[in-house]
């Protein structure tokens, strides 16, 4: 019996640390704006995120804001790594997943595959780099 009751507040532990994942925001993740209202003229596309939460533990489900919270957040983080700094919810969470599309409206340049900027000209120890690439 003794070993019963301790399988199950072992078991009850893990399930309630299961329960309580978090999502972190980033430092980049911080400087993403999500445009709720999906204003983003004068922006320039910067791709999709499709993010994925754990929706339920075991037979729980988990409170739907806190899960739109995380799925948010991540979508944040992942967009400072393409880099953009305007996020806009394309779906609505569903079983733990959302589609976000992302957007440069700020100062953020585009990373280009394969493409590294180089100096123009070297004078006297300074190096010039182009304002913008196209």
């Amino acid at each position: 019996m003794k070993n019963a009751a301790f399988s199950i507040s072992i078991l009850s532990l893990g399930l309630l640390q299961a329960a309580c994942t978090w999502v972190e925001p980033t430092v980049g993740g911080n400087a993403v704006r999500v445009a709720y209202d999906g204003n983003v003229a004068g922006c320039r596309d910067a791709g999709t995120v499709a993010v994925t939460v754990a929706d339920k533990i075991g037979p729980y489900h988990r409170n739907e804001y806190k899960i739109a919270d995380e799925l948010e957040t991540m979508a944040r983080n992942e967009a400072a790594d393409l880099p953009a700094d305007t996020i806009v919810p394309r779906t609505e969470a569903k079983d733990g997943s959302q589609r976000f599309q992302a957007y440069v409206c700020g100062k953020t340049r585009l990373r280009q595959r394969g493409v590294v900027s180089q100096p123009a000209e070297t004078q006297d120890g300074v190096q010039t780099f182009p304002a913008k690439e196209h």
